[in-house]
């Protein structure tokens, strides 16, 4: 898997997209959550949940469904307590992606058993063919080391300057959204003449 770290900035940068105007700081923040929220399986590991089970790392937390559900339910309370926000299949959709990216970031990477993308109705997990992350330990003396210096290197490059890139973008297409809108006549307004 890759670091918290990687996975909150993902989930930030795809809400620089998403969603905009009032309470994106919080949106982001919770898309950045929601990014982080599938690795809090690693508790089934002081359970002694086998890895391979659906409620194992990586399993059910990391599937689509799950990031559906996830999506739902702070869908749910994002309406319920800041009305004026997106509307509620953008901030589904949002906070879907943000969630679902964390098992795609995590099928980059080159340990691990694999990502139940299917879970529960599949248990079959998977890896992209492409694999260019360096999976992160889950011991924080472990990542405070040489080789968390060798995931942190490649995180930057294959997780960090992309999602800068399209936070970046986003934030543009918004700055481009605001200055056209101001530019736009308004409708019915007289045309003052010099």
């Amino acid at each position: 898997m890759p670091s918290v770290f990687a996975h909150a900035i993902a989930g930030a940068a795809i809400g620089s997209v998403a969603v905009g105007r009032r309470s994106r700081a919080i949106l982001w923040g919770l898309g950045a959550m929601c990014a982080v929220a599938p690795d809090l399986d690693v508790i089934s590991l002081l359970l002694g949940v086998p890895d391979r089970h659906v409620l194992g790392h990586r399993g059910l937390s990391h599937s689509l469904f799950g990031a559906a559900v996830l999506a739902f339910v702070v869908t749910a309370v994002v309406r319920r307590t800041m009305p004026a926000s997106a509307s509620a299949p953008r901030l589904w959709m949002f906070f879907f992606v943000a969630t679902a990216s964390h098992g795609l970031l995590d099928a980059m990477t080159n340990g691990g058993l694999g990502v139940a993308f299917f879970a529960p109705f599949w248990d079959a997990r998977y890896f992209l063919p492409w694999r260019p992350i360096v999976v992160s330990p889950i011991s924080v003396s472990a990542f405070l080391s040489y080789y968390g210096l060798t995931v942190v290197w490649s995180e930057l490059g294959w997780v960090w300057l992309p999602s800068a890139l399209v936070f970046l973008a986003g934030l543009a297409l918004r700055w481009r959204g605001c200055r056209n809108a101001r530019r736009s006549p308004v409708i019915g307004a007289r045309e003052e003449r010099p």
